[in-house]
């Protein structure tokens, strides 16, 4: 009977493999629930809890047109994404070293909870629910943006496109122009990849989260809950080692 023998340098390798593989998909996952959060916020409340830039620019129109609630809730989504990026920071930096659990982990837990509060705040009748969602949503996603920079030794984003697109577009330019001219071809980037799969994962959340919150409306919040829990799930099986804190 023939017996098979595997090296311990191909068993690492495989493991490595693996936990790329299950980095790869969380990435894709959370870049899926910055979509949805971005898009349901943008429906229930008409503002992007996930978006900076894009909360400044509908500021400047409720200003303008002098709607001052409409200018409350979007400054609100600035200040509690800003604040959910300095809030994960502020735990990257003071957590056990050997912490039991991965600080991703901690975090989409709380991306959970912060998003149960959001849907409960919209079920009631208080005369501040949307702001209170808003403020709820926008804290998960800073956090989120906060936890999780890198992935595949490139820097990335999760809540928004437009720097990593730009990149994108600027490296594969780059690539064709280098063609054209008979110039020697920059080294081919293993991010760009990585850069597709988060841009389609947050553009394919987008659209799912509008239809659930077009069908359930604000049960449809609901969704990104369920999907941070399944990633929650996959972290702590895979145990990834290609995320990084600043």
């Amino acid at each position: 009977m023939d017996t098979a023998v595997h090296s311990p340098r191909a068993v690492d390798s495989n493991t490595q493999s693996g936990a790329v593989r299950a980095d790869t998909w969380l990435t894709f996952g959370l870049a899926f629930v910055g979509g949805y959060g971005d898009a349901a916020g943008f429906v229930l409340a008409s503002t992007f809890t996930g978006h900076v830039t894009g909360n400044l620019v509908l500021t400047a129109i409720a200003v303008a047109g002098r709607d001052w609630r409409a200018t409350a809730e979007h400054f609100l989504a600035i200040a509690a994404f800003f604040a959910g990026v300095f809030l994960s920071e502020l735990m990257a930096r003071t957590r056990k070293p050997r912490s039991s659990l991965p600080l991703l982990a901690i975090v989409m837990g709380a991306e959970i909870v912060l998003i149960a509060v959001a849907y409960r705040t919209l079920e009631s009748h208080s005369a501040f629910r949307l702001e209170l969602f808003v403020s709820c949503v926008s804290l998960a996603l800073g956090m989120q943006n906060g936890a999780l920079r890198r992935a595949g030794g490139i820097n990335i984003h999760t809540t928004y496109l437009t720097g990593m697109m730009t990149n994108l577009v600027a490296a594969r330019t780059d690539r064709y122009l280098s063609r054209i001219t008979l110039q020697p071809a920059p080294a081919a980037d293993p991010g760009i990849a990585l850069l597709c799969g988060i841009g389609a994962a947050f553009v394919l959340g987008a659209a799912t989260g509008a239809a659930m919150i077009f069908h359930f409306r604000s049960a449809g919040i609901l969704g990104a809950a369920a999907v941070l829990f399944g990633l929650v799930v996959l972290l702590l099986i895979g145990r990834p080692r290609e995320y990084s804190v600043g």
